[in-house]
């Protein structure tokens, strides 16, 4: 196949690219490097520079490569930051999102792998989340992807548009080889703070509430190493190439979690020096336990994540860190 990866720049992106030539599939990224970086690709990859926000732009690339799918990764991913600027967000996932729509029945009416979150499902008392759990996102940046995976639907019943919808959960790790990891503008995932914190970038780590009804008292998450993501696009895109689906929708994590003294743990073994930590109050909305049920996707697209042991997780991460302290930065 060949595939246009729009946001394949980006942290998950850049990894799926990867992962799509490994198993022999053409690409060509659109970016508009925003907070993705053209050195996170790799030698052969066509990079076509331009903005969601640009119908001309994206209609003329898709007229131009001709692809075979769509995997849409492009979006602003920080939850703090879309509450103090809703109207950037609305803007750049939910009108960019259409545009990319748009173009896609207007020229090709190709099948589209789209980059969602659970975030959507917001705080939600099932352990562990299923794909058709209450959706009552707590945030813009939840509102924004809910609203795109509505408009995704509308365009499947309107033009019969082929889609499958990926709903990641806490996403981590980095490409084995260390050359290609997490290097977003603002930091805010554990495992990259915690990297952070050892390299002497930051002071200490906090731990927010150890007061949960969880073992430990800390809140657990479902942690999903980026390559075992990547290869769940390459299933995905794979699937609706094929025919096998033309209207999915699966969670990705592990279907198990780790908690926060888990995790920081884990950095100290990998690390060999223990993190300075400090125990803060609970902040807003945060629930104790957030897992995926991930048995759709395992079940009908043989999803196998490689990566589960925690351990093995931190030091993919900490080998990016440590060799790329800031960054794609010189």
């Amino acid at each position: 196949m060949k595939l246009l990866v729009v946001g394949g720049a980006g942290y998950i992106g850049s990894h799926t690219v990867r992962q799509l030539r490994a198993a022999g599939h053409g690409v060509v990224v659109l970016d508009n490097l925003s907070s993705g970086h053209a050195e996170a690709l790799t030698n052969g990859v066509e990079l076509v520079r331009a903005d969601l926000l640009d119908y001309p732009s994206v209609k003329a690339a898709l007229e131009a490569h001709k692809p075979d799918a769509v995997i849409h990764f492009a979006a602003l991913i920080e939850v703090g930051e879309s509450m103090r600027a809703p109207a950037r967000y609305y803007r750049n996932n939910v009108v960019g999102s259409l545009n990319l729509l748009q173009a896609i029945v207007d020229t090709r009416k190709v099948p589209l792998v789209f980059s969602s979150t659970a975030a959507v499902y917001g705080t939600t008392d099932a352990v562990p989340i299923p794909e058709d759990a209450a959706m009552q996102p707590e945030s813009v940046y939840g509102e924004t992807k809910l609203m795109t995976e509505r408009m995704i639907h509308a365009f499947h019943t309107a033009h019969g548009l082929p889609y499958t919808i990926l709903r990641y959960f806490n996403v981590c790790g980095a490409a084995p080889a260390g050359d290609i990891g997490e290097a977003h503008p603002s930091q805010s995932h554990l495992i990259e703070l915690a990297c952070m914190t050892a390299l002497g970038q930051r002071e200490k780590m906090m731990i927010f509430g150890e007061d949960y009804d969880t073992p430990d008292g800390t809140c657990i998450r479902d942690y999903v190493h980026v390559q075992d993501l990547a290869d769940a696009h390459v299933l995905a895109v794979e699937a609706l190439n094929a025919g096998k689906t033309d209207a999915a929708t699966y969670n990705v994590g592990l279907g198990h979690g780790f908690s926060v003294k888990q995790v920081l743990d884990a950095v100290d073994a990998v690390v060999g020096t223990p993190l300075d930590r400090e125990i803060a109050p609970r902040r807003a909305g945060d629930p104790p336990r957030l897992v995926a049920d991930a048995t759709k996707i395992v079940q009908e697209l043989g999803f196998a994540p490689q990566f589960t042991d925690l351990q093995e997780i931190v030091q993919t991460a900490w080998n990016w860190h440590k060799g790329h302290p800031h960054g794609f930065e010189k």
